[in-house]
């Protein structure tokens, strides 16, 4: 619990889930940082957040640099998460499952596909490969192969695990190392001479504050308007659906059409999903599931990709939220220029539980050195929102 005696944090981060939670033990196991941390969050549930409702998948497979090295530290984390997050005796599990990533080329995105996989290379991905037709087809049998140029296909590193577990273990680890957590909801944001000076909550009153973190995911952007200042992150739903199929088909990795379609085995059953069109993607804080996209969009795609899934009952389904960055689709990382301490950790555009254990530690760099120390995510700024120089993500999933 929070000791209410004390009203001023050298850091006070706004949302406590899986980026907030990060960032918070980055901070807090640095012993270059010896500041108090509080973090906010308005639901300590977290049953609506964006984690919670997560596929929680991570991969290698993107076309920006930065992305693929985030990623390369990621999955060293989750396979190596109870040497940073164990507390006493109790380690962690994230039941990782190593199934990879097939993204499936037609001759419309073969070419920036074959770009993405050589920049991989180029970084030092070993563990994804290049397949024709023919080796799709005896690879998987139940594939429909017509009309497929070729793919990419993650043999290690690439998986899902549970989001739930890593943002408890995250967040268990960061209280003990003394961060607190109060679950309130951010108001306002008092600001004077460039810089946030108190955060003012709902039902605990206000607290005064060295810096602040934005890491408040669909909501980042109302957060930055309470200090004035403007942020291209806006919130996307995106519904998720279960399925079962009457036939059986030995689905190993999670396979993204040229399209954009994904689906993935999940035990006994399948879970897919797309981003909807442009035109049809409005700003949305709902979670009501989009049935009939699924209905009229995704069942006859995935009847054209697996034939066997012509005779497939949907099971269950429900609807998360993406922090979509609207410039460029890649996270924003830094001080937002207007204010001298407001830090943000935001517009992930849905990869951003795969990338929270590379982002939180870049915060906390940033915090703590005024500089990168480890990976160099510059080209990550939000100064790029004043240059307009985009750093643009091609597989956004």
């Amino acid at each position: 619990m929070v000791n209410l005696q004390n009203k001023r944090y050298d850091v006070i981060i706004i949302g406590g889930a899986i980026m907030g939670s990060s960032t918070a033990f980055w901070l807090a196991s640095n012993p270059d940082f010896d500041g108090s941390v509080l973090v906010i969050e308005k639901d300590s549930t977290y049953q609506d957040s964006s984690t919670a409702r997560s596929n929680c998948c991570i991969r290698q497979q993107f076309s920006t640099p930065e992305n693929i090295q985030i990623s390369q530290f990621g999955i060293h984390f989750v396979k190596n998460v109870a040497d940073y997050l164990s507390v006493d005796d109790e380690r962690p599990e994230l039941s990782f499952v190593e199934s990879g990533y097939l993204f499936l080329a037609n001759s419309d995105v073969e070419a920036s596909l074959k770009e993405a996989f050589e920049t991989q290379k180029r970084l030092g991905v070993k563990d994804v490969i290049w397949q024709t037709p023919q080796q799709l087809a005896e690879r998987y049998t139940w594939l429909n192969t017509h009309n497929l140029t070729g793919a990419t296909l993650g043999i290690h590193n690439e998986g899902w695990f549970d989001p739930y577990s890593l943002l408890q273990a995250f967040k268990r680890k960061a209280r003990s190392l003394k961060v607190d957590y109060l679950q309130d909801e951010v108001v306002s944001l008092k600001t004077k001479n460039g810089k946030v000076e108190e955060v003012v909550t709902k039902n605990s009153g206000s607290f005064s504050c060295g810096s602040i973190v934005n890491v408040a995911g669909p909501r980042a952007r109302f957060i930055a308007e309470m200090a004035g200042l403007e942020l291209p992150v806006s919130s996307r739903k995106r519904s998720v659906f279960v399925f079962k199929s009457q036939e059986p088909v030995d689905m190993k990795p999670l396979i993204i059409d040229p399209d954009g379609m994904y689906v993935r085995r999940e035990g006994e059953t399948f879970i897919c999903g797309q981003q909807p069109d442009e035109d049809n993607d409005p700003e949305c804080l709902d979670l009501e599931v989009d049935y009939p996209f699924f209905e009229e969009r995704l069942w006859p795609k995935l009847a054209e990709l697996v034939p066997a899934f012509e005779a497939i009952k949907m099971v269950s389904a429900w609807a998360g939220h993406y922090e979509m960055n609207m410039m460029d689709h890649n996270a924003l990382l830094g001080l937002l220029a207007g204010m001298d301490n407001f830090y943000c950790c935001n517009g992930f555009s849905g990869h951003g539980l795969q990338q929270s254990p590379a982002a939180g530690r870049a915060i906390s760099e940033l915090i703590t050195y005024g500089e990168y120390r480890t990976l160099d995510l510059s080209r990550l700024s939000t100064s790029r929102l004043q240059t307009g120089k985009k750093v643009q993500e091609v597989y956004v999933v």
